[in-house]
């Protein structure tokens, strides 16, 4: 098949698992058949799906990965100070690495708005159906709603990373409290615990809480740098942490912390 007929058949199985929205037209601009592909991933609920559908599916992503471009962490520059450390901008899932974190909500199901453009939606997309389902899997064995400042593991599916992490970021009302920023910290130690438990030589952490949680940026940035250094103070299999940033106002932020 080709990226096209990819496309169209994975629509096609989709409407037929969810037949509520069996008469959805399907368009015929390519970009717009890709909307809609996504979408009908985003909705989806952790149901099973078969081997041909996720055969269909594996083929699409990964080529659809490797059109982006995969970077590896490996040939990203360490920051001056700290040669364990490095700054990235770009797509999360296009990096190839031990570990990427996610910055989940406390169902840590994905995000199930159509086409959002949080990191949680674009990670659960790209790694396709199979990484909701071992979510669910672990929402279901733990019984209740994810802690915040604590992270799960999963495998990466069709991602470049070998696993993701997921952790819940504090979520800020009004003013940030010392409890806020003590729960953020609990996020990156939680992540870098887990993925040195799991024999991860590297992970990278996008941004957590900053967006929809709405964290200041400059101050979550403080905590992340400040948690990693204080990480490795002692001894793990953890060698390098990047810091993948996708705006440029939190690249600059980033930048004087680091330089």
């Amino acid at each position: 098949m080709t990226q096209q007929e990819r496309c169209l058949w994975l629509i096609r199985e989709l409407l037929k698992d969810m037949p509520q929205y069996r008469d959805t037209p399907v368009p015929a601009l390519p970009e717009r058949r890709w909307q809609l592909l996504r979408s009908l991933m985003n909705i989806r609920p952790p149901m099973p799906v078969t081997e041909a559908f996720c055969h269909v599916q594996d083929e699409f992503l990964q080529e659809m990965t490797q059109e982006k471009g995969v970077v590896d962490v490996e040939t990203l520059l360490p920051c001056p100070r700290d040669k364990r450390l490095a700054l990235w901008q770009g797509d999360i899932t296009t990096l190839k690495c031990d570990a990427i974190v996610n910055a989940a909500n406390s169902h840590l199901l994905g995000c199930f708005s159509p086409c959002h453009g949080c990191i949680d939606n674009i990670i659960h997309t790209m790694a396709g159906v199979q990484l909701r389902l071992a979510c669910n899997e672990l929402m279901q064995a733990q019984g209740h709603e994810e802690s915040t400042g604590q992270a799960k593991i999963t495998p990466g599916f069709n991602l470049p990373a070998r696993y993701v992490l997921h952790t819940v970021g504090p979520i800020i009302c009004d003013k940030v409290t010392a409890e806020d920023e003590k729960l953020l910290a609990s996020c990156y130690h939680s992540c870098l615990s887990l993925a040195a438990e799991n024999g991860c030589k590297n992970i990278a952490f996008c941004c957590i809480s900053t967006g929809v949680f709405r964290f200041p940026a400059s101050r979550a940035a403080e905590i992340a740098v400040e948690t990693a250094r204080d990480f490795f103070q002692k001894e793990s299999s953890i060698q390098r942490i990047i810091f993948n940033v996708f705006k440029d106002s939190d690249l600059t932020i980033y930048r004087k912390l680091l330089s």
